[in-house]
């Protein structure tokens, strides 16, 4: 959990899809996944976007249209409980183009170019929803999308997404508290790991490390998430 918070919180994400490989593989039951991978987002997702917006990163003008469509949408995903194996590895497919996109051809840094409010809106309907559903805070999908659309330069991006997953997990993981109203026993335990990890990555992404390497580090965190998508 330590290494996971860390090394998603250098590029302004939380983590869910490491936790949910990692959870799964440790052999956690399927119910309790779900619910702490969100807790565990919204710990590192916190600390992430404090440090990035005490960097001086964060854009409230990018992020609030996103945060605006997508939190209903991500309560209701996170309410759902649909089988999404197919949608998944879909999803897994495209992180894992994104990924070979990054290591191979990294975009170069651009000036702004915001996106307009309808689409805006339509993204952060879209993604909150998809949050919800696959248990994960929407970054993976939004960074890289922010990116090679030029919205913004990549810390700035980071940061907007940091907080996109804090507002979109704490959304679904309220969606799926209000269906289950159940929350795992291991959950604090594995905090405490996701915390530290999560202050030490999330320091370093936003005040140490250059945009080059935001970019491939970004470009490994694509990959892990997208076989894990695909194979989980």
């Amino acid at each position: 959990m330590f290494a996971v918070a860390f090394l998603y919180s250098c590029v302004g994400h939380a983590g869910a899809s490491g936790y949910i490989a990692a959870m799964t593989l440790s052999g956690m039951a399927l119910a309790e996944i779900k619910p702490a991978a969100l807790a565990l987002n919204i710990l590192v997702a916190t600390i992430a976007t404090w440090q990035f917006r005490r960097a001086g990163h964060f854009s409230w003008r990018l992020f609030w249209p996103l945060a605006l469509a997508s939190v209903p949408c991500a309560f209701l995903g996170g309410w759902l409980n649909l089988p999404t194996h197919a949608f998944k590895v879909a999803v897994g497919l495209v992180l894992l183009f994104s990924s070979a996109r990054f290591l191979l051809d990294p975009p170069a840094e651009h000036a702004a170019r915001h996106p307009s409010l309808p689409a805006s809106l339509g993204v952060g309907a879209g993604l909150g929803l998809l949050s919800g559903l696959t248990g994960t805070g929407g970054g993976i999908f939004l960074t890289p999308l922010g990116i090679f659309l030029r919205w913004d330069r990549t810390k700035t991006i980071a940061a907007v997404s940091a907080a996109f997953i804090l507002v979109n997990s704490a959304a679904g993981l309220a969606g799926h508290l209000g269906r289950t109203r159940s929350f795992p026993d291991a959950a604090p335990a594995l905090a405490l790991a996701a915390v530290a990890g999560g202050l030490a990555g999330s320091y370093l992404g936003s005040s140490r490390l250059p945009h080059a390497a935001i970019k491939r580090l970004l470009a490994v965190v694509l990959a892990i998430a997208g076989f894990k998508l695909i194979f989980a």
